[in-house]
């Protein structure tokens, strides 16, 4: 095993503010595979705070605390309830009085240079702008997918943890389960023999066209209570409507990445990590007349396909991938006490096909801890910007492909579509001052 670098995490991270991570610390394997670790001393934590936190960010939250490597200190929320929500979780859990609360991104950003990552799960029009503020000011990152709106922001996201030597990891967390390394190594080890299709699961509810119109306008309420500018971000003006603050901004284009999205920013990386494509997307996109781009057919530049798959045709549970090849196939979605295959035989290379994934790349099977390892190391994540970026390209692709309702051809090189400028012009978006990258 390669020698860890005699700094400190503390003194490693005082000389490598804005340097490249790669060139400023060796390599080494994260202790514990699992996750598992003993007892830390406080001096020798992880300094932590979060940006909006509530429903799926308590469950990341809770995860985040019970790591022992963890010392959570503050919360930044736009909503008044949600900061003394997650003070009070905090303060309880810690026996203490101590996490601190602020309500606005960037006085929190630059008031803490002690907090070393940040927690990001905002809605989505949030998550690419507040990872590149966070990693800006210093800080790694963990936020929630879809981790970008547009394939400008995604590229923003990759240059700026670049730029910066910032460790990112995005919230698509199957990346590092069992059930789903199995398959996804299964298939690219060649044990299933030569791949020549995948498949992906997109959600069953709502649309690829999503809703342009505004709910009505309600009375503002104070700007301590709810800030309305800030939770709007770069989307453009609209009024306000507690609907859209209660959740009820999915399905509504300035917010969400439709139902392509939604379960898309999971499955399609872990579809494109077993074809041995985490870090390119496909080149072509075949429309289909139907609402929500489910039977999609996209093609890589190696010949492979990845179909666009609604409902429990090719595994059960929820965002579930299979890889279809020459000598067999293997899929695996969530609630599998093991994953599915065409023959009973390839589940006996199980424990084998999860050591030699440990061995190969020392990452924990407990996707936080893979993070809080590489904010040690300054390793690279396993769902890191580029691995987030090429999938959340698909992502973007797809939908582009559904709502001008026709097939499509992509250079990922270029990361543009040929011959098509008005698909071009979506691969952006206008961001409102001084909401802006």
């Amino acid at each position: 095993m390669p020698q860890k670098s005699p700094l400190s995490r503390r003194q490693f991270l005082k000389t490598t503010t804005g340097v490249s991570a790669a060139v400023a610390a060796p390599y080494f394997v994260p202790a514990s595979a699992l996750g598992n670790g003993g007892a830390v001393p406080p001096s020798d934590r992880i300094v932590v705070g979060a940006i909006g936190i509530q429903h799926r960010g308590m469950h990341d939250l809770r995860w985040l605390m019970r790591q022992p490597a963890v010392q959570f200190v503050a919360i930044c929320d736009l909503q008044k309830k949600q900061r003394l929500a997650i003070k009070d979780h905090v303060d309880n859990e810690y026996g203490t009085k101590d996490c601190a609360m602020y309500p606005e991104i960037n006085g929190f950003l630059d008031s803490r240079p002690d907090i070393e990552a940040v927690l990001i799960a905002t809605g989505d029009r949030w998550h690419a702008l507040a990872s590149i503020l966070a990693m800006r000011s210093g800080k790694d990152v963990y936020t929630e997918k879809p981790s970008c709106m547009t394939v400008a922001e995604g590229r923003s996201v990759v240059e700026t943890a670049r730029r910066y030597g910032r460790v990112y990891q995005t919230g698509t967390q199957r990346l590092s389960e069992p059930n789903h390394v199995f398959c996804i190594e299964m298939a690219r080890s060649g044990r299933l023999g030569e791949i020549h299709t995948a498949y992906a699961h997109i959600a069953p509810w709502d649309a690829a066209e999503m809703r342009h119109d505004w709910l009505p306008a309600v009375a503002q309420p104070p700007k301590e209570e709810v800030d309305w500018n800030a939770w709007l971000g770069a989307c453009p003006w609209r009024p306000y409507n507690p609907e859209y603050v209660a959740g009820g901004w999915r399905g509504h284009y300035d917010f969400h990445t439709s139902c392509i999205g939604e379960w898309g920013a999971h499955t399609f990386a872990q579809a494109q990590a077993g074809l041995g494509c985490s870090e390119l997307s496909p080149i072509e996109y075949e429309y289909v007349a139907n609402d929500s781009g489910d039977g999609m057919v996209t093609h890589f530049a190696n010949g492979v396909r990845m179909i666009l798959s609604r409902g429990n045709k090719y595994w059960h549970g929820s965002c579930g991938e299979r890889f279809d090849g020459t000598e067999g196939w293997a899929a695996a979605a969530d609630g599998y006490s093991q994953p599915d295959v065409s023959s009973p035989g390839l589940l006996g290379e199980y424990n084998r096909v999860i050591g030699e994934y440990v061995g190969r790349t020392g990452r924990s099977l407990d996707h936080m801890q893979n993070f809080l390892d590489c904010v040690r190391s300054r390793e690279r994540t396993v769902a890191n910007p580029e691995v987030m970026h090429h999938s959340m390209t698909t992502v973007h692709a797809a939908n582009i492909c559904m709502w001008l309702k026709r097939s499509l051809k992509f250079d990922p090189i270029k990361e543009e579509f040929v011959g098509d400028d008005e698909a071009n012009r979506l691969r952006s978006r206008a961001m409102r001052e001084p909401y802006v990258i």
